[in-house]
């Protein structure tokens, strides 16, 4: 019947307007970058991630759980990694084909590329607070405010490190998860935004409109 069709037409068409989260209109992997890192996030190349999710997972074991100091470990590492190199470069009079040791040289233009990048996004930042502690958008204002006092009062709960690895597990399972799961997550999110848009508005209405301010009134020439 031509009435199901236009009617299963008009449904497809509907999920396909659906709202993303955050307003996005690109795939998350684009959103992400669209290269390795957007790879490696996503558990596309899996072999990858899993070993940095391990290296990262060992690191934060051995300073937060064994409580190995940094500049311990640093010797430690740098003694056996001397030592292999040591063995291996004096053995290689008993192979017939001597194995190459690799040289490690770290470009400058890396270095270079990794300060810009910090110092732009800096300044963004900085920029970003200031209008922010001007108080031109009052909501914008309290939400970060209440966002910071969140912040603080984990900060207060978990050392530094631990924060660290929190985010680094948050950066490397939210959004994995949010794409196998992308439709339930957006319909999750849109439901919360609705119910705080309506306690936000009943918070303006009945606290932020009763706040008396100053109104400018305009001088007449005499």
């Amino acid at each position: 019947m031509p009435v199901y069709s236009s009617d299963s037409e008009n449904e497809n068409n509907k999920n396909k307007t659906v709202a993303k989260l955050f307003g996005r209109e690109r795939p998350l992997h684009a959103v992400l970058g669209g290269a390795r890192v957007a790879d490696v996030v996503l558990w596309r190349n899996r072999n990858v991630s899993a070993a940095i999710l391990f290296g990262v997972t060992a690191i934060w074991f051995l300073f937060a759980v064994v409580e190995y100091q940094f500049l311990a470990l640093v010797c430690h590492v740098s003694i056996a990694a001397m030592l292999i190199l040591f063995i291996w470069s004096n053995g290689a009079a008993l192979f017939d084909s001597p194995p190459k040791i690799p040289e490690i040289i770290l470009s400058e233009s890396a270095f270079t590329k990794v300060a810009s990048t910090f110092r732009v996004e800096l300044n963004r930042l900085i920029t970003n607070l200031h209008e922010v502690a001007c108080g031109k958008d009052l909501k914008l204002f309290i939400m970060v405010i209440a966002f910071l006092w969140v912040l603080s009062m984990i900060g207060t709960y978990f050392s530094s490190l631990n924060l660290l690895y929190l985010g680094f597990l948050c950066i490397f399972i939210l959004p994995a998860f949010y794409e196998r799961y992308e439709q339930d997550v957006d319909k999750f999110v849109r439901t919360r935004q609705r119910n705080l848009r309506k306690m936000y508005s009943r918070f303006d209405s009945e606290v932020l409109n009763k706040i008396p301010r100053g109104t400018v009134k305009d001088k007449k020439s005499s």
